[in-house]
């Protein structure tokens, strides 16, 4: 037990086991979501009946969005089951959850199989709001940031790991003898949804052994769960003030039209890069393509540990994020622009950009909002939980809007054509760079010594 000494409340202090836990529960949430990147394409793909080709896009963003929405609808859920039941019995049932749903989607062998299972994968994977109660649990204020520092890294190395897995890991009879007349040839993209199987059951019996509970029994909460309805609807009621809310709601409708920009570009990168090159394409692999959101998630993870505290230090989190937008937007419009003869040059060239304004971006205006949200004296955790809830509306809208899209311009000519989605992607970004310009002038002075840049 620790007592903060500015707050005098108690806490329980975790041990660096637990911590570990909690950073491989959030790892193998973002790898759940990423896994299935490189090769959602050509699964949907082999179980589209014939003559349905059409709705592929649509298809694709639909398993894509099934995974956010579920993870939206449920985290109050699970949020509000661990407030009276505590964390690590709800943490624990959420590997269990991911053991069986990876599982049954690399089973799947129709298009409605898939859905459900993806569906059910985003419900069992929304504890991450249960993983950062526990890291309130056990940290006084000044262990806090830190700490919370360990979610961040995990979301990083997770949406690294996740892609690189599914495509190396995809149609393994096709690349290995071994695998030849065995289920993972009639089945070609279990074997990486086995891998997040096992990783989960090994986070499991981690949990199991070095987990203890965060919450004690005297502070649990009593009353009756607060039902679904009425938490969405409150859900809802706080995210709508915080739009209303003067200076704040610029912030957050920033971050919304950056996030639904890179979230189209989720749906559609694979269609465009798996056609082929008469068509416009790079043909690549399941494997190429992870290969490609591991490098962007390489350069992310790079760009937030290397470059952003002497970006912000020189130009200022509110400089930095018109900038982070424009440059991602820059990377994302060309990407349909890569030639096929010298694709690996153009594609590397490309997740630089996008994987360096991403990175620059998030950290900035999750910082800028922050500071204008304590100049104006509104709560913090309301308003990070609107910019979180409505982040999650703009990555359920994104990837359904990228297969819509893409579903009814990908065969049109130009410039209604495949180049369409990538330039509604650029269109987004354009306008969360001028909306941003619109920000106000905050002092961000006293946070120069913490990596939160001065105003130039």
């Amino acid at each position: 037990m620790t007592e903060s000494a500015t707050t005098g409340i108690t806490v329980r202090d975790a041990s660096k086991g637990a911590l570990f836990v909690l950073f491989l529960v959030t790892m193998i949430d973002m790898i759940g979501f990423g896994i299935v990147i490189p090769f959602l394409t050509y699964l949907v793909e082999d179980l589209t009946p014939e003559g349905q080709t059409a709705n592929i896009g649509l298809w694709v963003g639909l398993l894509m969005t099934s995974y956010s929405a579920a993870q939206f609808l449920f985290s109050p859920f699970w949020g509000s089951v661990s407030d009276r039941i505590g964390r690590r019995p709800v943490l624990m049932v959420g590997l269990v959850g991911n053991t069986v749903f990876f599982t049954m989607f690399g089973l799947a062998n129709t298009l409605v199989i898939a859905f459900v299972a993806r569906f059910m994968a985003g419900v069992f994977n929304g504890n991450i709001a249960v993983a950062r109660a526990y890291i309130g649990d056990v940290s006084t204020p000044q262990q806090l940031a830190t700490r919370m520092g360990i979610i961040g890294a995990a979301f990083g190395l997770g949406f690294t790991f996740g892609p690189f897995i599914g495509g190396e890991l995809s149609d393994p009879a096709a690349r290995w003898g071994w695998f030849v007349g065995t289920l993972f040839e009639t089945h070609p993209y279990l074997l990486p949804c086995l891998v997040a199987s096992v990783l989960s059951v090994f986070s499991l019996v981690i949990a199991y052994r070095s987990l203890p509970e965060s919450l004690p029994i005297e502070s649990r909460t009593q009353k009756e769960s607060v039902p679904w309805l009425t938490n969405m609807a409150n859900i809802m009621k706080s995210s709508v003030s915080m739009l209303r809310a003067p200076s704040v709601s610029l912030v957050i409708w920033v971050s919304m039209l950056f996030t639904f920009g890179f979230t189209i570009m989720h749906a559609v990168f694979i269609l465009y890069t798996e056609m082929s090159p008469e068509n416009g394409g790079l043909a690549f692999s399941e494997a190429d393509n992870g290969r490609v959101f591991a490098m962007i998630g390489i350069t992310g993870i790079l760009t937030q540990g290397l470059f952003i505290g002497p970006l912000t230090r020189k130009f200022g989190s509110r400089n930095l994020i018109p900038m982070a937008s424009i440059l991602t937007g820059i990377g994302l419009v060309l990407i349909p622009y890569t030639e096929a003869e010298s694709s690996w040059f153009h594609i590397l060239i490309v997740s630089v950009i996008i994987a360096l304004g991403n990175g620059i971006f998030q950290p900035s205006s999750s910082s800028f909002l922050t500071r204008v949200a304590k100049s104006n004296g509104y709560e913090l955790g309301v308003v990070m939980g609107a910019q979180e809830s409505l982040g999650a509306f703009a990555r359920i809208l994104g990837p359904l809007t990228g297969g819509l899209v893409w579903t009814l311009t990908a065969t049109r000519e130009w410039p209604l054509d495949y180049h369409t989605a990538f330039h509604i992607c650029g269109l987004m970004m354009l306008l969360a760079a001028l909306l941003s310009l619109r920000l106000p002038l905050v002092d961000e002075g006293s946070d120069a010594a913490t990596g939160i840049g001065e105003e130039s």
